[in-house]
């Protein structure tokens, strides 16, 4: 995949009278997993939101560049699975032809348990489920993932092993998680960003000024 920026300037972003956030100025590269922190209610999902076309800024831009056209996946604070469907299926919608079922039961196995890919998702625990939202995204076809707490729900032993997953997986593309864990940042070995004002950050650590 070619080098990209994922670049965003002077965002800014209300509900009527409430601000959420003004003027905001990223750049974030391909190839780099940035680990996104700020207190509850700053805007972290709501930046997500509007990276993915969900919602709106009120001004400002942001952009791919390039590739023209490559898109963005997400694990969301909920797990928006079809609870109807096999972990299998869930994945196969996601990724269209790019993966066989066969391949996409491989990919599973590696988080899950081998009988739970034949269940429907809502027999699933949560955390089970949790790692069916996690392979999706990584899965599908895309530049840059955006990840909401993605981790949450799941015990130390399988935080382990999605954490894994997602080094592994996320190859050249950019990877951008929103977390409050600060063992998430370096199990990932992630760049911390605290974009939106103040925020709690590891003594050992000092967030890098947003590039402008």
């Amino acid at each position: 995949m070619l080098p990209f920026q994922l670049v965003i300037r002077n965002l800014s972003k209300s509900y009527g009278e409430l601000p959420v956030w003004d003027g905001l100025n990223l750049t974030l590269d391909s190839g780099q997993v940035y680990c996104l922190m700020g207190a509850s209610g700053i805007g972290k999902t709501t930046l997500f939101r509007i990276l993915l076309g969900l919602e709106k800024p009120d001004g400002g831009s942001f952009s791919l560049k390039p590739p023209p056209g490559c898109g963005l996946t997400a694990v969301f604070q909920e797990d928006r699975l079809c609870e109807a469907f096999t972990p299998i299926d869930n994945v196969k919608l996601a990724v269209g032809k790019s993966l066989s079922r066969r391949q996409i039961a491989g990919e599973l196995c590696r988080l899950l348990p081998q009988e739970s890919l034949s269940r429907p998702v809502s027999t699933l625990s949560g955390g089970m489920k949790r790692r069916v939202a996690i392979a999706r995204a990584l899965l599908a076809p895309s530049c840059g993932i955006l990840m909401d707490e993605p981790f949450t729900g799941l015990d130390e032993q399988t935080r382990h092993l999605a954490i894994g997953y997602v080094k592994e997986k996320a190859g050249g593309r950019l990877l951008v998680v929103a977390t409050h864990q600060e063992e998430d940042i370096e199990a990932l070995g992630g760049i911390l960003i605290c974009p939106f004002g103040q925020a709690h950050v590891p003594s050992s650590q000092t967030p890098p000024l947003p590039r402008t």
